[in-house]
């Protein structure tokens, strides 16, 4: 009889210490999964917000479609100007600023102007970056796409610009890791950025920054 009870003590000690070993481990392991998907994530909007950028310079605007992004990166260009030539140092010491002296220099002929086009993949990203992914949410196995919002803001002094927001909450960014802890960090990040999830940008303000910088 008390070789049984010693027996369930043991038990019940080795359960015990195992609840108490997860106790622990579990937010260790919570943040160290965390951070990994925060780290791509981040990445992953930076990345949008760079074709997003490029996309503004050549169209005037943002794009609320992956696909026009994604095809814009594949096959668009910049168009790029080149002064040709040598401005000479006396122009800029008669005219007084180098502004002057090229307008002097393209009228004369001494320089002249030449435009080039340079593939957009070219000027942001390598040849194996994997374009057809910058929708995706990193790590996510259902394939989850950010929520990306291009529109017009007018301003208080009635200036319209243009704006650009994409985002993602942390209960689908984070979906799979402790249900709880996933709840409390969204509440903790929700009191700092006012928003539950990592977001780029803003559709009532003209701004790029991520809610993380």
């Amino acid at each position: 009889m008390r070789a049984a009870i010693q027996i369930v003590l043991g038990i019940l000690i080795i359960v015990l210490a195992y609840f108490v070993y997860e106790s622990i481990q579990t937010p260790i392991r919570f943040i160290k999964q965390k951070d990994i998907i925060e780290r791509a994530t981040i990445t992953k909007l930076m990345e949008i917000r760079d074709a997003q950028k490029a996309y503004k310079d050549v169209n005037n605007k943002y794009t609320s479609d992956f696909d026009s992004l994604i095809y814009f990166l594949k096959t668009d260009s910049f168009s790029v100007v080149k002064a040709i030539g040598t401005i000479p140092e006396s122009f800029i010491d008669s005219l007084g600023t180098l502004k002057k002296a090229k307008e002097a220099a393209l009228k004369m002929g001494i320089i002249k102007r030449e435009t080039t086009k340079v593939p957009v993949m070219d000027s942001l990203f390598s040849d194996s970056y994997p374009v057809d992914s910058i929708r995706f949410v990193p790590y996510n196995k259902q394939g989850l796409e950010f929520t990306m919002v291009a529109d017009e803001y007018t301003t208080p002094s009635k200036l319209v610009v243009q704006v650009l927001e994409v985002s993602v909450l942390y209960s689908d960014l984070l979906k799979g890791l402790d249900p709880q802890l996933v709840v409390n960090y969204a509440d903790e990040r929700n009191k700092i950025t006012k928003f539950k999830g990592l977001k780029l940008g803003s559709l009532t303000e003209g701004t790029l920054t991520g809610n993380w910088e």
